[in-house]
């Protein structure tokens, strides 16, 4: 798998060419967490990328963090083919265990 395609920009560049697959898992797990699929894509638009996962089967995929438009941080994890992005789930972080992350973005950059 060539891993250009695991980046910020080319996930961006699936989703607004509209080559975007919902899961079931993802589309509930964002229906009782009130998230929209706009927060989503909006998060993603101002989101990085804070862990890899190279080895994921079928697809290598990622952990992306970013905010919604009232700001609030979300972590959505995808995966990614050669023709789409294939969301797995979305979720609101637990700040204990992404404190550091959820400020540095993961590779101390700061983020937010």
């Amino acid at each position: 798998m060539n891993s250009e395609i695991l980046e910020i920009s080319s996930i961006r560049k699936l989703i607004s060419n509209k080559k975007i697959y919902w899961t079931k898992h993802c589309l509930n797990r964002m229906n009782q967490r009130n998230i929209l699929i706009s927060d989503v894509k909006y998060a993603i638009g101002n989101g990085k990328i804070i862990e890899y996962y190279y080895e994921d089967y079928p697809n290598p995929s990622c952990l992306i963090l970013g905010r919604k438009k009232d700001n609030k941080i979300i972590h959505i994890v995808c995966g990614i083919s050669n023709k789409e992005v294939i969301m797995i789930t979305v979720y609101y972080p637990d700040k204990d265990k992404w404190e550091n992350d959820i400020r540095k973005g993961g590779n101390n950059n700061e983020l937010f």
